[in-house]
């Protein structure tokens, strides 16, 4: 009688993996700390910013002060001249006015690189074919920020910023013979290692 079950339980073992059980997936989350929540937020109160208005004490008040908001990078000349002069053959004149009158100043001067991002990598599909390694299906969602502030004595003269509000990106790995595909690839970069 034992052994008749045994089938049983096997088919209800295999229907469970098959099935896909979300909550067994793996799932990773790259949060960096800052007092915005969303794209949304970040984005509005950079565009408080007004180059040649917005003072250092406006930029502490809207949240991007390097020495308590986290993620906002101190950066030196010497850290923007590749930013917007990667070769010698862009001229100066050829860049935008605030990163002129900031290059021009030469002293007092300073720049902040503000670096957030907030995304989930979220596994997905058959879990029994994404644990042996056939095919595993990864959806990434969130969001990232960048923003550059150019600031010359106690002024702000130039900001510029970027990202992707929505992020949405799916990664799919497919592996015909499984878990035997890795142990073939080791034994090729071994021989590949002892010649």
């Amino acid at each position: 009688m034992k052994w008749q079950m045994f089938p049983v339980a096997l088919m209800l073992v295999f229907m469970l993996l098959t099935t896909g059980c979300k909550s067994l997936f793996p799932q990773n989350e790259s949060i960096s700390e800052s007092r915005w929540q969303s794209w949304s937020d970040v984005n509005a109160a950079f565009g408080k910013i007004i180059p040649h208005k917005t003072t250092v004490n406006d930029l502490r008040t809207l949240g991007f002060d390097p020495d308590i908001s986290p993620n906002i990078k101190i950066l030196t000349a010497v850290e923007i001249i590749p930013m917007f002069r990667p070769c010698l053959d862009i001229r100066m004149q050829e860049l935008p006015e605030g990163v002129q009158e900031y290059f021009l100043a030469k002293t007092n001067t300073c720049a902040y690189l503000i670096d957030l991002q907030n995304t989930r990598d979220k596994r997905q599909g058959n879990l029994f074919l994404d644990a042996l390694g056939f095919k595993r299906v990864t959806h990434q969602s969130g969001w990232n920020f960048r923003g550059l502030i150019l600031i010359k004595g106690n002024l702000v003269v130039y900001k510029l910023f970027s990202g992707e509000p929505q992020l949405s990106r799916e990664d799919k790995q497919v592996k015909p013979l499984g878990p035997f595909q890795e142990i073939d690839d080791t034994v090729v970069h071994s021989i590949g290692f002892v010649k």
